[in-house]
């Protein structure tokens, strides 16, 4: 450290937002195994003399009939947007990194990354505007003769799965792209050059040489996103569902939201919480591990 002092002080502000926003509020916790009910006294007074009722609050999620429709809901959405938005970043990263014009990819990756910065209320409002009853896909699929009739997708609970896992492939396949650019960028010519000497076409190349150089990147968040397997979303479960999909919508974080704040059940919605970062954790330590095992490669 002290060889590196400076280096450390570069970091230093970086561990100090980490401690005060991230380490420091984790005292809240506690508020999962109390009665907590906000009064009239000071907060802190009222959070530490709340009843302690142990783990009362996370029997009654398991329990109280609703766990099973939350985590079907979240696991479906989750796995459905992994399925589908994990490989699209790659074939994506590597078909920009394909073609030849410059002028031509610069176009292509920034028109494909723009919706990442799109708040998910305009978001879900085009998502709603195309989706619906006179919107674009409806009038196409009539135009082909494929449907007789519009398609009401947002009232269909089972599409809605699909409908949230192709949105936020959409958003961020862009974006998440980038960093597989950066690794293909990062990549030896020589490769590609002795690739080319032994008679491998692009085809070959690509699967010969861009694929394997990617798997140290594709293993890490790979890791990263099993570890969010229960992060399914808030902003758009909350802006695309309606009262017809609700059992089919409803997702942790919302459920938590809807106890949590909407009810004024904050101890309730804090054990809820809880328990989709203490599963997290444990899958992201399982699948490390078995990383580490298997490819040799791992977070840490």
């Amino acid at each position: 450290m002290k060889q590196q002092k400076y280096l450390y002080l570069m970091i230093l502000p970086a561990l100090i937002c980490t401690i005060i926003f991230s380490y420091g509020p984790m005292f809240g916790l506690y508020m999962a195994f109390i009665n907590y009910s906000p009064g009239g006294g000071s907060f802190f007074h009222q959070f530490f003399h709340s009843k302690f009722v142990g783990f009362q609050w996370f029997d009654y999620f398991f329990t109280n009939g609703d766990f099973y429709m939350i985590m079907r809901n979240t696991l479906a959405q989750s796995l459905l947007s992994l399925l589908i938005g994990f490989p699209a970043p790659i074939v994506l990263a590597i078909m920009i990194n394909e073609v030849g014009r410059g002028m031509f990819k610069r176009i292509v990756q920034t028109v494909s990354y723009l919706p990442h910065f799109v708040s998910w209320v305009i978001a879900a409002n085009i998502i709603v505007t195309v989706l619906s009853s006179g919107g674009v896909i409806n009038q196409l699929l009539q135009s082909l003769h494929l449907v007789d009739k519009p398609v009401t997708f947002l009232q269909n609970g089972h599409m809605f799965w699909w409908i949230i896992a192709f949105s936020n492939t959409w958003k961020d396949m862009g974006f998440n792209a980038i960093i597989y650019l950066a690794a293909i960028a990062g990549i030896n010519p020589e490769l590609y050059e002795a690739a080319r000497v032994d008679g491998a076409n692009r085809w070959r190349q690509m699967w010969n040489v861009t694929l394997p150089s990617l798997k140290p990147t594709i293993v890490i968040l790979s890791i990263l996103a099993v570890g969010n397997v229960l992060n399914a979303g808030f902003d758009q479960q909350y802006l695309l569902q309606n009262t017809t999909v609700l059992q089919y919508s409803d997702v942790i974080d919302t459920y938590t939201y809807r106890y949590g704040l909407q009810n004024g059940m904050f101890s309730y919605g804090a054990a809820v919480g809880l328990f989709k970062s203490v599963i997290a954790f444990i899958l992201v330590v399982l699948v490390n591990g078995w990383s580490k095992k298997v490819n040799q490669q791992s977070l840490y």
